[in-house]
Order: structure tokens, then C-alpha cells, then sequence
């Protein structure tokens, strides 16, 4: 018996990808149609985005933001999703909104001064990444 079945080794699990595209197949039995919550598409998200499936997971993100806006964890899942798929201009847009929803949210702060550089846009990147600094205690050195 071989170790490698379809280029997955036993003992190494399924890929997250796989049980993406299939996690919602047996929900409601044979025939029977399954309409997915937003908590199954986000799930499905994660699972697709921990797969490096960036656009994927940003297509079902979407929607996932639309039914639940206040939340912040979707939105900036959606925003990371957006920057890894080079959708710098989406990503910004994202971030824009939960910075200004939490102002404290530090993460979005330094993910929005990343975007910011990759866009070529250094002089409105340095307040943000300043800002995500102070606010991880992450303090230049005087020297």
C-alpha cells in the first residue's frame, strides 16, 4: 500500500482547501437542498483563505460582511483576502472602515499602511504604520 494517494501523504489530513468545497455537501441528506448561513460561509472562507485561495475566500467574504457589517473580524479577513489577491484599492477600502468604525483596531492601522506602500504611497502610509507602532508598544529606537 502506497504512502501517497493523489499527492496526499496518510496521516497528513485533508487539504483545507478540500474541505472547503466540501463542507457543505451532506448537511441536509440525500437530495435535499442546503442553503448556507453566513457563519457556514465564513467558515468556508477561512478555510479558503488558510488555503491561499485569496480570491475565493473574498467572494464569500463579501457577502459575509453585507448580512453581518458590524462585525469586524469578516471584514478584516476580507480586507487581508483583498491585499493578498493584489486588490490594493478593495483592501483600502476595508480598512478604511474598520479604522474608522475601532480607531484602536491596530492591525488594521498597520495592514492599511501596507497597502498604502505597496501602492507606491509611502507619505500616506507613515502616520498609519506610526500609529499601528504606538499602539503595539512597538516604539523606535532613540539612539
Amino acid at each position: 500500500m502506497s504512502d501517497d494517494f493523489n499527492g496526499y501523504r496518510t496521516g497528513d489530513g485533508v487539504a483545507p482547501d478540500r474541505w472547503a468545497s466540501a463542507l457543505h455537501l451532506f448537511d441536509n441528506g440525500v437530495g435535499g437542498p442546503h442553503e448556507e448561513s453566513t457563519a457556514e460561509r465564513w467558515e468556508r472562507a477561512r478555510l479558503l483563505f488558510e488555503a491561499r485561495d485569496y480570491s475565493g475566500a473574498a467572494r464569500l467574504l463579501v457577502d459575509v460582511v453585507e448580512e453581518a457589517p458590524e462585525q469586524t473580524g469578516p471584514r478584516l479577513l476580507l480586507a487581508r483576502a483583498y491585499y493578498h489577491s493584489a486588490q490594493l484599492r478593495r483592501a483600502e477600502e476595508q480598512l478604511r472602515r474598520i479604522v474608522e468604525r475601532d480607531p484602536v483596531e491596530h492591525y488594521a492601522h498597520l495592514m492599511l499602511g501596507r497597502t498604502l506602500q505597496r501602492q507606491g504611497r509611502q507619505d500616506e502610509a507613515e502616520p498609519w504604520l506610526r500609529m499601528a507602532a504606538a499602539f503595539s508598544g512597538d516604539f523606535p529606537d532613540d539612539d
